[in-house]
């Protein structure tokens, strides 16, 4: 299984729901970088997504985008694949 990235604060919804759904698709483990606590990953986050906003998402090398976009990609088949990608 691909390993997953997530860019996240402490208190954030649609993290906590971006969690949710790799979870029940078989993930174990999800490198989580809290931006709240690191200025620094905020910034590097913001120069590699484009986006200020969380959870940014990384499965593999692959850009997934945030919390919508994972829905979007499961609902279209595409996330087991994903995930599941050597």
């Amino acid at each position: 299984m691909q390993a997953v990235k997530m860019y996240t604060t402490a208190v954030c919804p649609y993290c906590i729901r971006a969690k949710q759904i790799l979870k029940s698709k078989g993930v174990e483990h999800i490198n989580e970088i809290r931006v709240d606590q690191l200025p620094e990953a905020r910034a590097t986050m913001m120069e590699t997504t484009g986006r200020r906003t969380v959870p940014q998402i990384f499965i593999g090398d692959t850009y997934v985008g945030g919390c919508d976009d994972l829905v979007a990609l499961d609902a279209r088949g595409g996330l087991i694949s994903l995930l599941n990608a050597s």
